[in-house]
């Protein structure tokens, strides 16, 4: 009896130290540093991060999609930890993970602008200008077709909506108050990328599944580029009005089993 107590007992402590370990384990990608937005993270296309009360806050810009990416690292196997709150359900952003180094040629460089009416509406013409900036992978249109989008919208369909690997993957509903602190684990292991919400397992996505959805429109991502296991991550700035803000993204190497 008193063997088999002692076995117990050591394997407990083994499985607590791992988890101690995997927990202690986050490494922070700063967000700001000295009042201002972190210098790592250089913005392509449109919009910006600003800072807004410890956190950072996407400030979009009519004229276009943009990202802001971390451009210390390149992440491989490993899991994000992304806290996030949105100012409504529709507010739309998103973390996009396993960008190729292309990503980095448009670092202050001109992305193919449009314009706006006066109710923020795009008309045929520039409805038209944005698509061929996205055909030709443009600007932050480059991040779409050569990473992998993690929604960040609770108004979409399955594909379109939080947690969703946007229009590949499909994420289990979720609610999403408005307002409140949300935290996202996004695990890219090997070929694939798994998330999770508020300890809620919401998608798994396998890029080399048979069954994977095609592609159905534009502004939805190409599938014929082949992502990296080892990427960059960006946060992504969208529509005027879309509003969210980022207080942490962190980094941990993925738990092994003892």
């Amino acid at each position: 009896m008193l063997s088999l107590t002692w076995h117990v007992f050591t394997v407990w402590v083994i499985v607590w130290c791992a988890t101690s370990t995997a927990e202690d384990a986050w490494r922070t990608l700063p967000l700001i540093e000295s009042g201002q937005v972190a210098a790592d993270w250089k913005h392509v296309g449109f919009g910006k991060l600003v800072v807004d009360e410890g956190a950072v806050r996407t400030e979009c810009d009519e004229r276009g999609l943009g990202l802001a990416v971390w451009t210390k690292e390149k992440l491989g196997n490993c899991q994000i930890r992304v806290v996030f709150r949105t100012k409504d359900a529709k507010s739309n952003a998103g973390v996009i993970v396993r960008l190729d180094d292309g990503v980095l040629d448009w670092i202050g460089k001109d992305s193919p602008a449009v314009s706006r009416d006066k109710n923020g509406k795009l008309s045929p013409e520039m409805i038209a200008r944005m698509q061929a900036a996205s055909e030709n992978e443009q600007g932050a249109w480059y991040a779409v077709h050569h990473g992998y989008e993690v929604q960040i919208c609770n108004t979409g369909d399955a594909l379109h909506r939080t947690g969703a690997i946007y229009s590949l993957a499909p994420a289990a509903a979720a609610d999403q108050p408005p307002g409140e602190w949300r935290t996202m684990i996004i695990t890219l292991d090997g070929n694939l990328v798994k998330i999770e919400l508020d300890g809620k397992q919401l998608t798994t996505f396998d890029p080399a599944s048979k069954d994977n959805p095609p592609r159905k429109i534009w502004h939805e991502p190409k599938r014929e580029a082949k992502r990296p296991e080892t990427g960059y991550i960006a946060l992504q700035t969208h529509d005027p009005g879309d509003v969210v803000w980022f207080k942490e993204v962190s980094v941990r190497p993925i738990a092994k089993a003892p």
